[in-house]
C-alpha cells in the first residue's frame, strides 16, 4: 500500500512538474501584453528571491554563505543561469510562440550532453550529434508554419537559442562547483537575486513608463512565474531528481507537449502536422541522450 501511495505521489509530482515548467512560456507572453520584458524580469526574480531566501533563512535557518569564493561562484551561477538566460529568454519570447519556447527548453539536456562533453575535452559520441541534429531538426519543423503567421521570427529564434545555451552553461558551472553545506533554497534564493541585479541595469536604461500597466495580467504573470515556476516547479524536479534521476529526466518529455497544448488554449497559438511531427523529433533527441546516460549509469 504504502508503495503504492508513493509511486501515485512521483506520479503526481511529475505531472504537475511538466505542466508548470512548460506553463512558463504562456505566463511570459501574457505578461508582456501588459509590460516590457525586463520589468517583467525584474519583478520575477524579486518575488522569487524573497520567497525562497525567507524560507531558507528565516523560516527553516539556513546559514548564510561566506567567503569571497562561495560569493564569486553564486554571482557568476546567477549571471548565466538567471540573469543571461532568462534576461534573453523573456527578450526573446516578444517574438516567439509561447508553445515553440517550451519546446526549445525541453532540449535544454541534450545541449547540456553536447557543451558538457566539449567543455570536459571529452569525444562527442555519435548518439549525442544524433540527438543533437534531431532535436534541431524537430525546433526547425515546427516553426516553419509560424513565421507566415508572425508567431515567430528568426531574430526571436536565435536569441531564444543563445538563452538555452547560457542556461546549459550554467547547469555544467553548478555541477563542476564546490557548494559545501548550502542548501538548495540558499543557492537558488541567492543566484536569483543575483541574477535579477544583473538585469536591472538594462531595466532601468530601456524602461518606458507608457509602456507598462501593472494590472492583473502582469501580476498574474509575475506571481505564476515566480511562485508555480521558479519555486514550486523547481522543488518538484529535486525531489524527482532524488529519487531517480533517469526516471525524473523522463518527465522532460511530457513539458513539449503540454506547452503547446497550454498555448493552443490560452494564446490561441496554432497546432499542425508540422508542429507534432517538431514534437516527435525532439522527444527523439531526448530519448537518445536520456537513454545513453541511463547505459553510463
Amino acid at each position: 500500500m504504502n508503495s503504492s501511495i508513493r509511486q501515485a505521489g512521483y506520479v503526481i509530482a511529475g505531472t504537475v512538474f511538466a505542466i508548470l515548467w512548460a506553463s512558463a512560456s504562456a505566463a511570459t507572453k501574457i505578461g508582456l501584453l501588459s509590460a516590457q520584458p525586463f520589468v517583467i524580469a525584474i519583478a520575477r526574480f524579486g518575488v522569487a528571491s524573497t520567497v525562497m531566501l525567507v524560507i531558507a533563512h528565516l523560516v527553516i535557518g539556513q546559514r548564510l554563505p561566506t567567503g569571497k569564493a562561495l560569493w564569486k561562484r553564486l554571482a557568476i551561477y546567477g549571471f548565466l543561469n538567471v540573469g543571461l538566460y532568462l534576461g534573453l529568454y523573456v527578450v526573446a519570447m516578444q517574438e516567439v510562440s509561447a508553445g515553440l519556447a517550451a519546446l526549445f527548453v525541453a532540449t535544454n539536456p541534450v545541449l547540456i550532453a553536447v557543451m558538457g562533453a566539449l567543455w570536459y575535452k571529452q569525444p562527442v559520441g555519435r548518439s549525442m550529434v544524433v540527438s543533437f541534429l534531431l532535436c534541431i531538426a524537430g525546433m526547425l519543423l515546427a516553426s516553419y508554419p509560424l513565421f507566415a503567421d508572425s508567431y515567430a521570427t528568426p531574430r526571436g529564434l536565435v536569441v531564444l537559442f543563445l538563452s538555452m545555451l547560457s542556461y546549459s552553461a550554467g547547469s555544467i558551472y553548478f555541477a563542476q562547483q564546490d557548494w559545501g553545506k548550502l542548501h538548495i533554497l540558499t543557492i537558488n534564493g541567492w543566484q536569483t537575486l543575483i541574477g535579477g541585479l544583473c538585469v536591472l541595469p538594462f531595466a532601468w536604461f530601456f524602461y518606458d513608463s507608457g509602456a507598462n500597466t501593472f494590472d492583473g495580467k502582469f501580476w498574474g504573470a509575475v506571481l505564476w512565474l515566480a511562485i508555480a515556476v521558479s519555486v514550486i516547479a523547481v522543488l518538484l524536479w529535486l525531489y524527482l531528481l532524488r529519487d531517480n534521476p533517469i526516471k525524473a529526466s523522463a518527465w522532460l518529455f511530457l513539458c513539449p507537449i503540454a506547452g503547446f497544448v497550454i498555448a493552443a488554449a490560452l494564446m490561441g497559438e496554432p497546432l499542425s502536422w508540422h508542429t507534432w511531427a517538431g514534437v516527435l523529433l525532439v522527444m527523439g533527441g531526448l530519448y537518445i541522450v536520456q537513454r545513453r546516460r541511463a547505459m553510463v549509469k
